[in-house]
């Protein structure tokens, strides 16, 4: 293998995670829906939690798995066919850099949390459920979103590794889990009524 090989490879699959994170499918439904920007109201972010505010579970749910897909397929393309381990973490991380500041979007996204859960299922099933686990018991105990999310990313590395997770799975819950804590800090000090999905106003 050329010395070049894996510089070109971890470049492809990076370009990837980056390019399918940075589609934007909350911010299409309810322009289609409702012809306006999702930012624009609610929490001002582009999520799923901001679609329901919007435009209901259906249209939620829609974001939801689209939002999950585009972390799974090139976290899954890069398993099967990057030649070296370290680039399977950095295409699911840089999935989640997209959909957090998406080059499509004015670099003005969502959260993460639905692209970093693809990432995580593409890996290891059983590390994408353990992370489902640890963020819903943060959430009724925290009953605060944001940080509940903040130790939820700081948390799932060190967890799995705990339930005997190891390889590729570990270090995309570690990466994914880094960029998730960094981006919920925005949202540190807001406030919440009923845990994550109604926020006041003001």
């Amino acid at each position: 293998m050329s010395i070049l090989t894996p510089i070109l490879y971890a470049l492809g699959f990076g370009l990837l995670g980056y390019l399918s994170g940075s589609l934007t499918p909350s911010i299409w439904v309810i322009r289609l829906l409702k012809g306006v920007d999702v930012r624009a109201g609610g929490s001002g972010h582009a999520t799923t939690t901001n679609t329901i505010r919007q435009a209901g579970f259906g249209a939620g749910a829609v974001v939801f798995i689209l939002d999950v897909a585009k972390g799974f397929l090139p976290t899954w393309l890069a398993l099967r066919y990057a030649p070296l381990a370290w680039i399977i973490p950095l295409t699911a991380a840089l999935a989640v850099v997209g959909h957090c500041w998406p080059l499509f979007a004015g670099f003005r996204g969502g959260m993460g949390m639905a692209t970093a859960a693809g990432g995580l299922l593409a890996a290891q099933p059983v590390g994408f459920l353990i992370g489902v686990a640890l963020l819903l018991v943060l959430l009724l105990t925290v009953r605060h979103g944001a940080r509940a999310s903040v130790a939820a990313g700081i948390l799932i590395a060190p967890l799995m590794w705990l339930f005997g997770l190891r390889g590729a799975v570990l270090w995309v819950g570690l990466c994914d889990g880094l960029i998730i804590a960094f981006r919920f800090l925005i949202d540190w000090n807001r406030k919440y009524r009923e845990l994550w999905l109604d926020r006041q106003k003001g």
